[in-house]
């Protein structure tokens, strides 16, 4: 009797699961029938805070002074001047000396975020008030600047987050998480877009105009882990325009080790957790196959479940894959992350504690956090 049981159960979530990639088809056409232009506008202020010569970090950076655009500045942040970052960065300032950049040294961050420190003081001294945030692992095309003004052109738009085309290293570790960033990640902001709006911001771009950073204040953001989701969240509270922008970024994936990818992936799912506690147990329907897996295994006669299960993930993984951010799905490697991602889904409900540049943090349930142990070498 409990195996019948069981196996109901788990052909309800497999039943919200395939109604989820439905969503996603329709998510994906509603999300490209938006307006995509590109023009000059504000000026703009770029910021990039910095932390250790990650690999191609001198490409990422290069792919920012090489923006085809009217004016705009480049700022980017370290702790100090012993970082490896430093000499990459003035490299490229001598390279490109008709673009306007600076680097500031930060010193120790006084609060657990050394990225919102690191802001903060861009912000400080940043000439303009339309502010691109962006991380060192994101490369971008030379009309980037071009589309997001076109965007923020609207004065109703107020924060805006860049999906990104993750870009896989060496690794099959680091493959497999870009297969999952480019085929189930995103899906989800679309899902989250078309059902309830954008009332946050992910991701490692965000666009701001400076009036959402002083209503919201850094004061607020320092002690949280997803920055990113509660700057979003607290700008959508105040009333701000908040959209998923058609401006699309590459995210740099290095060739990272399995316990590496590991660390962060489980990093990424106990954040997530803390931040969106009710949308992260929805993620239960975000892996279709696994569910049809575990339903084959208990009930092997509705195996036909599993192949209509095949047919509607690979075309929910192809329409936001191909169709939004121009990348080809690989197909071998497709339902091995969607098993592995269901995996680190699982783990991510056990722990409160996550490890960031050789740190060791606790996670409060609201989504802060707090350094729980000296620096270490791993």
């Amino acid at each position: 009797m409990a195996v019948p049981l069981l196996a109901l159960f788990i052909g309800c979530i497999l039943a919200g699961s395939l109604v989820y990639c439905i969503l996603v088809l329709v998510s994906v056409r509603s999300y490209l029938g938006q307006p995509y232009g590109k023009g000059a506008g504000a000026a703009i202020s770029i910021l990039k805070p910095l932390a250790g010569a990650d690999e191609g970090l001198e490409a990422n950076l290069r792919s920012f002074f090489e923006q085809r655009y009217g004016e705009f500045e480049i700022l980017g942040a370290v702790r100090n001047r012993d970082d490896a970052a430093v000499p990459i960065f003035e490299r490229l300032q001598q390279a490109y000396p008709n673009v306007s950049s600076k680097l500031i040294v930060c010193g120790e961050p006084p609060y657990p975020s050394a990225k919102v420190f690191s802001l903060s003081r861009m912000v400080s001294v940043a000439q303009h008030d339309l502010l691109v945030m962006s991380d060192s692992d994101i490369r971008v095309e030379p009309d980037m600047l071009s589309t997001i003004a076109a965007e923020f052109a609207n004065p109703h738009v107020a924060l805006a987050t860049c999906p990104y085309r993750a870009i896989a290293g060496k690794s099959i570790w680091s493959a497999l998480e870009a297969e999952g960033m480019n085929t189930e990640f995103l899906g989800g902001l679309l899902v989250a877009r078309m059902l309830m709006g954008v009332d946050f911001a992910v991701g490692p771009t965000i666009v701001a105009r400076r009036e959402v950073l002083d209503r919201v204040g850094f004061d607020r953001l320092k002690d949280y882990l997803a920055e990113d989701f509660v700057l979003g969240k607290f700008a959508a509270e105040a009333g701000m325009g908040v959209i998923l922008s058609r401006t699309i970024v590459e995210h740099r994936i290095g060739a990272e080790s399995f316990l590496t990818n590991a660390s962060h992936r489980l990093r990424w799912a106990r954040s997530t957790r803390r931040s969106r506690p009710a949308g992260y147990v929805g993620q239960v329907f975000t892996n279709p196959l696994p569910v049809a897996f575990l339903l084959c295994m208990l009930q092997p006669a509705l195996w036909p479940v599993l192949i209509l299960t095949i047919f509607v993930r690979a075309c929910a993984a192809w329409a936001v894959s191909v169709r939004v951010l121009g990348k080809q799905v690989n197909w071998l490697l497709l339902p091995v992350q969607d098993v592995l991602s269901f995996g680190f889904w699982v783990a991510g409900f056990f722990g409160n504690t996550i490890t960031w540049r050789g740190r060791r943090y606790y996670l409060h349930p609201d989504g802060r956090f707090e350094l729980v142990a000296r620096p270490t070498n791993v």
